[in-house]
């Protein structure tokens, strides 16, 4: 018997759904379409979709298991909501923004959207050792240069934290 993910986060679409998961799959390594399922005459009769049109594309991000709905206009993304992108470098900041972001009057603090509306935090984990860090003064000075910042750049969070900026 094939192990079923506990938790998959369901993204609800206009009628995006397969774009996205298509553009996701492209950014992230190790990630796939896993599945495609299309409205049927209940879908036309309950939700006004058109038959054969895309309803659910199950899919895969570095191996995270989600669900993009094409469910309609209803419902929109907000910053309720984000996806937190643990980046190990510099370089994986940088591409992570670069392939993400949209709507730059949006961004701050490492928080972006994309084109589809979607809020990502694309986060260096060396930031968050130095939030963590037991110098509170240090910490706060690594926190208070994160605030000025849209992408995060890692050296001059590590410099605010050693106080040298």
């Amino acid at each position: 018997m094939q192990r079923v993910q506990k938790l998959t986060p369901c993204l609800w679409f206009d009628d995006q759904a397969e774009a996205a998961a298509t553009f996701y799959c492209s950014i992230f390594d190790h990630s796939k379409i896993t599945a495609i399922t299309h409205y049927g005459k209940a879908g036309q009769e309950a939700h006004g979709r058109p038959v054969g049109s895309v309803m659910t594309v199950s899919f895969e991000l570095d191996g995270q298991p989600f669900t993009g709905l094409n469910g309609g206009p209803v419902f929109k993304f907000t910053e309720a909501i984000s996806f937190q992108v643990n980046c190990q470098t510099q370089d994986e900041v940088d591409h992570f923004w670069g392939a993400l972001s949209a709507h730059p009057q949006n961004e701050q603090c490492g928080w972006l959207k994309d084109k589809f509306g979607l809020s990502w935090q694309i986060v260096p984990i060396a930031m968050m050792d130095m939030l963590k860090a037991p110098d509170t003064a240090k910490s706060q000075r690594a926190m208070q240069a994160m605030m000025q910042m849209k992408k995060l750049d890692i050296a001059v969070l590590q410099r605010a934290f050693d106080g040298e900026s």
